[in-house]
């Protein structure tokens, strides 16, 4: 199919052209200054090698109503946490959806996948064609090589409010014998829409696998006057213990000065807060430092609470967040506009 892109900053690519008007011409074609990106289908070399560029050329040929998928077509939203990249840094192939009408067909950086579209599963953003985001947060669940990954896409596509998870469960009861079924729906089952980043996933497993525990993601905590006082990745509100995910960017002099402060707050009001972190090793660390702290959590009279004030607005859940007006928007949201681990960057 030919596309009519009107997103800035990408090139269409085209058909081999005699003339060199709308292409490049056979002899062109062969030389360096051309890129085959797809069936016949060919792009100046020179073109920025980006994400959003890759997406456009493995949709290149492809037979009309089919359509990129999964991490991909969430990106082409603005999905903030689908950035393409595997764990090591490497791309990941474009996975795109030509329906169980067309013959697979191999191509390099690209993943083809044959089920089935329903009708409606496939629409048009800046004029390149996508699965609409129930299609592609179950496809990318599904495909998922653990209950991780699964979780990530559902959740991390729900902090942009692409999806809710009632949507999502919708959507999954009409798949009927797809491949990864049983893992999108166990992962559905235990989904939150208010999880800020990718590593407040695994912390909250990892969690939940050493003590079996009712957590709360980025939960707000208030004095008893109704100040907000802290909101941790994670709390479990019955025990009195939090959980923070800390990056790189908690070293930096200002953000280290910030988390000592409130590592002095929590300990006055008797809020246990474990802090995990990256590297080899680390989760029999955090394991450690978790059962520390529910040995230690005290069972006194609490100087907090998780009741939220009337001035506060609750934007726990994607149908709240959609409900914001703009104005709303910016000023409950944009402390999300954030870094690695979910919490902004002075």
């Amino acid at each position: 199919m030919d596309l009519h892109l009107t997103r800035p900053g990408v090139v269409v690519p085209s058909r081999i052209d005699p003339r060199g008007l709308s292409g490049p011409t056979p002899g062109q074609a062969r030389g360096p200054a051309w890129a085959r990106v797809g069936p016949a289908r060919y792009r100046p070399a020179g073109a920025p090698d980006t994400v959003t560029q890759r997406i456009v050329d493995a949709d290149a040929g492809l037979p009309d109503g089919s359509a990129p998928t999964g991490w991909a077509a969430l990106h082409w939203q603005g999905a903030r946490w689908f950035d393409g990249l595997a764990a090591d840094g490497t791309p990941l192939p474009i996975p795109v959806a030509v329906g169980d009408r067309h013959a697979k067909r191999r191509r390099a950086g690209v993943r083809v996948s044959e089920d089935w579209l329903f009708p409606g599963d496939v629409t048009v953003v800046d004029g390149l064609p996508i699965t609409v985001p129930v299609r592609s947060v179950t496809y990318e669940a599904r495909v998922a090589r653990d209950e991780i990954g699964a979780l990530r896409a559902i959740e991390l596509a729900a902090y942009d409010d692409l999806v809710s998870v009632a949507e999502l469960r919708a959507y999954t009861s009409h798949l009927v014998s797809r491949p990864g079924k049983k893992r999108l729906e166990s992962a559905l089952e235990i989904a939150d829409e208010n999880v800020w980043s990718p590593m407040e996933v695994v912390m909250r497993r990892f969690w939940q696998r050493c003590h079996e525990r009712p957590l709360l993601c980025n939960q707000p905590v208030f004095d008893l006057a109704g100040h907000h006082l802290f909101t941790p990745d994670l709390l479990d509100p019955e025990a009195g213990v939090a959980g923070e995910y800390d990056g790189s960017v908690h070293e930096a002099g200002r953000r280290r000065s910030q988390d000592l402060d409130r590592t002095e707050l929590t300990r006055r009001l008797g809020i246990e807060v474990v802090t995990m972190m990256g590297g080899a090793g680390e989760q029999r660390r955090f394991q450690h430092r978790l059962d520390g702290a529910y040995q230690r959590a005290g069972s006194g009279p609490r100087a907090w609470t998780i009741e939220q004030p009337d001035w506060w607005v609750d934007t726990s859940t994607v149908a709240r967040r959609r409900a914001l007006s703009p104005a709303d928007r910016e000023r409950w949201l944009a402390h999300r506009r954030t870094g690695q681990n979910g919490r902004e960057i002075a």
